[in-house]
């Protein structure tokens, strides 16, 4: 038997589908961020990121890296084993205080992933209570969707953000039945926010559990970067909430916080973290002092947020289809998958400009697109320049500027509105 074809047959059909994906060697210029070195093969080239997810550039802060260096130079660059096995070193106790505090919960507990954090919690979580039935937004992230299957309990898929079916799926399900509902604050292909306080109600109506995913919603709202579930004034009518270390604030690693009883009862069955070894103290350090510095400066988020709606209104008034987002997620519709590949690379390649195409599956077939994420450091001039090099492609490739049955398009004089922080959030 030939192993190799059938690897070569899965390639294929990636090729075929015209969503092969080709990664950007990228060497970041600590100080000088959004911008980094790209290199193909021999060559090199400076170019600007507009896709990062480190969305208030704390990877690169001065701070941050300090503690990195400092934490490294004291106690070594690994943890030495799992948590239970010499892994649980001073500086990640310390990082999963910070994190209880920022949700205002009993407790919290650091996976070496976001992606972990939510397969290892959700599927221990169902598989602990009886007959649970977990509900399950539609749109929910892929770590969150493994979590829902490996638990092995019974799930209802509800239609995103529509706490209407949700209910119906309750109803049907009964007050005494366990149930867990999953969903995400901020959802990073859209940037539209689910209904939390609905979704809450409904929660208590029918003796449910909940679940929320903040990871791309941590460190940029609330007055203190806990999130939408903060800003909202909601954190404590969510059981448990999730986030990651990864995006807003600049490092490595996923969390969860909650009950004493909830983050103890994944501490002692969830395998995802059982048998992995603890992050590093130099990463824990590093976050620690990344999430003490957004709880008490509100710069980074307020920036992030100016420079956000900036380029929304930039990019809409040139015609560019930019999607209607309540956040700081600029999506902007291409609609083909070997339009969207074409278009990054000559942003990449004649402008300079580094956004990753997004493509089926991680998006629906015909809602291809490029995703922008603006941070406090993309100046007005990186935003006109961004317009120009998008016009300039968008016209030379001839991508459509109307969006004829596509998802709403953003008008510029609503998006200002939707972006102004609350309470410093």
């Amino acid at each position: 038997m030939n192993y190799q074809r059938f690897f070569e047959e899965a390639i294929d059909q990636i090729h075929g589908e015209r969503r092969y994906r080709v990664f950007a060697d990228l060497e970041r210029i600590a100080g000088q961020f959004p911008k980094a070195i790209w290199r193909s093969g021999s060559d090199t080239k400076e170019i600007t990121v507009w896709c990062s997810n480190d969305y208030l550039g704390m990877g690169q802060h001065a701070d941050v890296i300090a503690a990195m260096q400092q934490a490294a130079g004291k106690m070594g660059s690994g943890s030495g084993g799992t948590r239970n096995i010499s892994g649980t070193n001073h500086p990640l106790v310390e990082l999963e205080m910070e994190l209880a505090d920022l949700h205002g919960k009993e407790s919290a507990l650091v996976f070496t992933s976001g992606f972990v954090s939510n397969e290892a919690s959700i599927s221990t979580i169902a598989k602990l209570l009886p007959n649970c039935l977990l509900l399950s937004d539609e749109l929910n992230h892929a770590s969150m969707i493994e979590g829902v299957r490996r638990s092995g309990c019974e799930k209802k898929v509800f239609r995103h953000n529509d706490v209407a079916h949700l209910e119906s799926l309750l109803q049907a399900a009964g007050r005494d039945r366990a149930k867990l509902i999953v969903f995400e604050s901020v959802y990073s292909m859209d940037g539209d926010i689910a209904p939390i306080a609905e979704i809450a109600d409904l929660a208590e109506k029918y003796n449910a559990m909940t679940y929320i995913d903040e990871v791309h919603a941590v460190g940029m709202y609330g007055a203190r970067g806990g999130g939408i579930t903060e800003r909202e004034g909601l954190a404590d009518r969510i059981d448990i909430i999730e986030g990651t270390l990864a995006k807003a604030f600049g490092t490595l690693g996923g969390y969860i916080t909650g009950t004493r009883s909830v983050v103890d009862a994944v501490r002692s069955y969830a395998p995802g973290f059982i048998f992995t070894t603890a992050l590093p103290p130099a990463i824990a350090a590093a976050a620690t002092t990344s999430i003490r510095h957004l709880k008490n400066s509100g710069a980074e988020r307020e920036r992030q947020q100016l420079q956000a709606a900036r380029t929304k209104k930039i990019l809409s008034e040139a015609g560019l289809p930019v999607f209607a987002s309540e956040t700081h997620i600029v999506p902007v519709l291409v609609g083909d998958p070997e339009l969207c590949k074409l278009a990054t690379d000559r942003l990449l390649g004649l402008h300079g400009i580094y956004i990753q195409p997004i493509n089926y599956p991680t998006v629906p077939r015909g809602t291809e697109r490029l995703r922008i994420t603006p941070t406090p450091f993309h100046s007005d001039a990186l935003i006109e320049t961004l317009r120009d090099a998008l016009v300039e492609t968008w016209n030379t490739l001839g991508i459509p500027y109307g969006t004829s049955g596509q998802p709403e398009v953003a008008k510029s004089d609503r998006i200002i509105p939707l972006l102004v922080p609350k309470s410093g959030g």
